[in-house]
């Protein structure tokens, strides 16, 4: 079975990786923590990769580089904003496509993400597990 697991930071958070502390975002990082987390996540995906599990993964921009699209009122052009909203909204900020026996093997995969060293006082995200549709039944052909 295919998951999506992801995980999810603010911009206050990306600050903080990024050496600027907040009170959203918890204590500035220094480079030994930002290497601590690196090693983590490398580790990680190595296993992933080598047990076969990984389909993909990547981590995503900072949520200030973000473009909203949504539907024009009354049927006109799509309304498109760059970026501007609160520092402190929670978007996606990872994520890996794996290929897991079960549920159990995934949430095994997702404990080893939120085991991911940080510094003391640095907001506790979840990590969130979805499974991947596998699309419609087939019905079988009419004798």
């Amino acid at each position: 079975m295919r998951y999506l697991v992801m995980v999810q930071g603010s911009q206050a958070d990306y600050d903080a990786m990024s050496g600027t502390a907040s009170a959203e975002g918890g204590p500035a990082w220094t480079e030994r923590d930002r290497q601590a987390m690196f090693a983590h996540m490398e580790a990680l995906n190595d296993d992933l990769a080598a047990s076969g599990e990984m389909l993909s993964c990547d981590g995503l921009a900072a949520p200030d580089r973000t473009r909203f699209v949504t539907a024009g009122a009354d049927g006109g052009p799509p309304v498109v904003t760059d970026a501007p909203y609160d520092r402190s909204q929670v978007l996606l900020a990872g994520y890996w496509v794996l290929e897991c026996a079960d549920l159990d093997r995934v949430t095994e995969i997702a404990a080893r993400v939120v085991a991911c060293p940080q510094p003391e006082g640095a907001p506790d995200r979840p990590v969130a597990i979805r499974p991947i549709g596998e699309g419609p039944a087939e019905e079988p052909a009419a004798a």
